[in-house]
């Protein structure tokens, strides 16, 4: 069995108007984690915990083998952290940075941070203020990655990127798990990035975890079933039916364990199967959250 990267079991905070929830997920070794959730969902919040920047009031947090936040000082040589608030110093040069990175990681890679610096076409003697918004993203990636961490936390890391410059950073952090002992946890609202790059995808909404899994088993499960029906047709009842869309005699359900026995039932239910559709991460992602805040409405 892998050894996990990051464990969150039964862990909670408390704010005056957000509150986040047993929090439960496991991210093992070697994989990337894609964390998803809208804006104000608690992604930020979890991660300053994994983090040991705030500590949580309740569960226990397990980073690299390391109690957080008792053991955050151990754990955190292995971390990498971005975010796409971070700053570095706008009068220093890029060249200025790598040096003080140098001195301070034993494990950081000279040939490897020349390598990011060719790949994402960034000038070592220019002074960070004269960085584009996205040359100075690719230079913070670039710290981070270079000092060959075991664990990479990214907080919206693509922010501020063209197409092109994305694709380059997603790869890169593909390659950054060719080594089985790395590992990322990618969190973003951009579902398109999450889907490319990610083994597992774990969906967080008003501070819970709604839904946590292997990605292919995601896209293998749900599927869009499209129908044409008359009068009584009725998904009310039919077993992993998560949604249901009229529009006249036209139609279409969601479910969440597609099977040739799925598309029976709504046979049976008075309906003709005109298509059934995979669904993409995004599409997934909305019908998780819809569903969930239906649960717990009053």
């Amino acid at each position: 069995m892998s050894e996990l990267a990051v464990k969150f079991q039964g862990v909670g905070k408390d704010y005056k108007h957000f509150h986040l929830r047993d929090i439960d997920f496991e991210l093992e070794e070697g994989r990337i984690m894609g964390f998803v959730g809208p804006n104000g969902a608690g992604k930020s919040t979890t991660i300053r915990i994994l983090l040991g920047l705030i500590h949580q009031d309740r569960g226990n947090v397990s980073v690299l083998g390391h109690a957080m936040p008792c053991d955050q000082v151990q754990a955190k040589w292995d971390i990498g952290f971005v975010s796409e608030d971070m700053r570095l110093y706008p009068q220093a040069t890029l060249a200025w940075h790598m040096k003080l990175m140098t001195s301070i990681y034993p494990k950081w890679d000279e040939d490897y941070a020349a390598r990011l610096v060719k790949r994402f076409e960034l000038r070592p003697q220019q002074i960070l203020k004269r960085f584009s918004h996205g040359e100075r993203t690719k230079a913070v990636l670039l710290m981070a990655l270079a000092r060959r961490p075991r664990l990479l936390v990214l907080d919206e890391p693509t922010t501020g990127l063209d197409p092109v410059a994305r694709r380059d950073v997603l790869h890169e952090f593909m390659d950054v798990v060719t080594d089985e002992r790395r590992s990322i946890l990618f969190s973003s609202h951009n579902t398109l990035d999450v889907e490319q790059i990610s083994d597992q995808i774990t969906f967080i909404d008003k501070g819970r975890i709604i839904r946590s899994q292997d990605k292919e088993t995601f896209l293998e499960q749900w599927r869009r079933v499209r129908f044409a029906a008359t009068g009584g047709f009725s998904a009310e009842g039919l077993p992993g039916i998560v949604e249901t869309v009229r529009s006249g005699h036209l139609g279409a359900v969601i479910t969440d364990v597609y099977s040739e026995e799925v598309v029976e039932r709504v046979k049976q239910a008075g309906a003709d199967i005109t298509a059934v559709e995979r669904m993409t991460l995004e599409e997934i992602f909305v019908a998780n959250v819809i569903r969930s805040r239906n649960e717990v409405r009053p």
